[in-house]
């Protein structure tokens, strides 16, 4: 019976491993010591196209009979007996599909005894694709590129009709519309550094304009009729991220083709990093040294080629936070941020708001072809009193849906998207404007200041009883959405709730 039992209790186990196994969105590939599958997912079948069932019990080349035991990572590992991390490999399936897989092979002891080899596969093919297209356009909107095997075909076709320069450049540091002293700082040293090579490193919040400022600086540099091409880190796995940027050599990896990496496609220009905190620590330790010696090597190449390229960088958070965090290489760091431009948040530069509001109501007229001819007071003290968490690509939005809401030629507060309505500044108590709600009951009227000889507590209560109030009027009674809009917790909002009977 104590047999019957622990046999139940391996079945058990197995039906997880397996289930557990098939349900991961990446290929699993397990074979034993000899090189025999023993697990194969459905994720990995339809990478290979293969059902689990025709891989496992088989060996790895009877299988795949286009690998060798040298081109297989599994057998390699078994011999080697050393893991193989994020290796990238191209391939074409049973149907003739070519696959693009970033792969992670370790080998699986027992003790010291070698079980076997086990692969998981992240199928990349889409965004290969993707970061392919994108390479090659802007390969083809280089005047005067060379063209590799990979893109000379593009860049000829595309070459007819281009102008001088990079047409990803929309933006000069004129196009910044500020009131802001602050901004304006920041303008007048950018013209400064535009007169030099010298890196740049740019950060701030979310929004506030960073690639419009780089824009603007490459702009207004003597590179201005050389490429500008940009490229977010964060966009793209490290392993995928490395050729795009470095570029590729036939034979390189599996199925690589020669192909020029940004750094050569922007020679002679700008190169423009956004969100450099992600890339990955080992391309940090690869952008220095191109950085140190104006010289890049593809994958896979034997020879380097000399690139004459100005690194500009960007990041939503400041650089220190980000080296102390360890996000951020503390040598990359000193060398992109030679000279370092912190553009305000939108909070920092109140007297912007208006000016924004009002360039944006302009610019959405001239693209959608209405007539709204202002915005009211109301509509602006509601702007005037919001968070732009979002900054100025959220105020932007804001207009735009303000435009689609309007009845009439003037944009009001109740035109206003429902999450700006709330005024966190307003009486300082809980971030509801009067009148904001959608019911309008306030009218317009001023945060309640209670009544004369009236204690604070009481005040203070009695306001806070009334924010609520409000918050659940405009909600229609849906707490989780109440609380959202006074800032607090949903079980803090109960609690109030409870504590004044409401």
């Amino acid at each position: 019976m104590d047999d019957d039992r622990v046999l139940e209790e391996q079945q058990e186990q197995s039906a997880w491993l397996r289930a557990l196994v098939d349900a991961v969105d990446v290929g699993v590939h397990a074979v034993d010591a000899r090189g025999l599958t023993i697990f194969y997912n459905e994720r990995a079948g339809a990478l290979d196209g293969l059902a689990p069932g025709e891989v496992i019990g088989k060996h790895v080349l009877e299988v795949f009979p286009s690998l060798t035991s040298e081109t297989s990572s599994l057998l390699r590992v078994l011999r080697s007996q050393e893991t193989i991390s994020h290796r990238r490999q191209v391939y074409k399936n049973y149907r003739g599909q070519e696959v693009h897989t970033t792969n992670t092979t370790r080998p699986v002891y027992s003790g010291s005894r070698l079980l076997g080899a086990l692969e998981v596969a992240a199928d990349i093919t889409e965004v290969q694709h993707l970061a392919e297209r994108v390479v090659d356009l802007q390969a083809a909107a280089l005047p005067g590129k060379p063209g590799d095997s990979a893109v000379q075909g593009m860049v000829a076709g595309a070459r007819q009709g281009s102008r001088t320069g990079s047409a990803s450049v929309r933006w000069s540091l004129d196009d910044i519309v500020t009131a802001s002293p602050a901004v304006r700082d920041v303008i007048e040293r950018a013209r400064k550094v535009a007169r030099t090579s010298s890196p740049v490193l740019v950060y701030g919040e979310t929004g506030v304009g960073k690639e419009l400022l780089v824009q603007g600086l490459h702009a207004a540099s003597p590179r201005s009729r050389k490429p500008f091409i940009a490229q977010n880190c964060a966009a793209l796995p490290g392993p995928l991220l490395e050729g795009i940027l470095f570029g590729t050599v036939k034979g390189s990896f599996t199925g690589a083709e020669n192909r020029p990496g940004l750094f050569e496609l922007a020679d002679g220009g700008t190169l423009f990093l956004d969100e450099l905190n992600s890339l990955p620590l080992d391309l940090q330790a690869k952008l220095l040294r191109v950085l140190e010696d104006g010289q890049v090597r593809r994958l896979g190449a034997s020879h380097v080629v000399p690139v004459d390229v100005r690194i500009m960088a960007a990041m939503n958070a400041a650089p220190e936070d980000v080296v102390l965090q360890g996000l951020l290489r503390e040598d990359l760091y000193y060398r992109v941020r030679v000279v370092s431009l912190r553009m305000p948040s939108l909070a920092e530069r109140p007297e912007d708001v208006s000016v924004l509001a009002r360039h944006f109501l302009a610019a959405c007229n001239q693209r959608f072809g209405t007539r709204i001819r202002a915005i009211g007071s109301d509509a602006m003290d509601v702007l005037h009193s919001a968070t732009w968490r979002g900054n100025v690509r959220e105020l932007k939005h804001v207009i735009e849906a303000a435009i689609n809401e309007v009845e009439g030629d003037v944009i009001h507060a109740a035109d206003l998207p429902p999450h700006v309505k709330p005024a966190r500044s307003a009486g300082g108590a809980g971030g509801l404007r009067a009148g904001s709600g959608a019911s309008g009951a306030s009218g317009g009227a001023t945060v309640p200041g209670g009544t004369p000889g009236e204690a604070l507590p009481e005040r203070l209560m009695n306001a806070e009883r009334h924010w609520i109030s409000e918050a659940l009027t405009q909600t229609e009674g849906n707490i989780a959405r109440a609380a959202a809009i006074l800032g607090i917790p949903r079980q803090t909002l109960q609690s109030k709730l409870k504590k004044f009977d409401m």
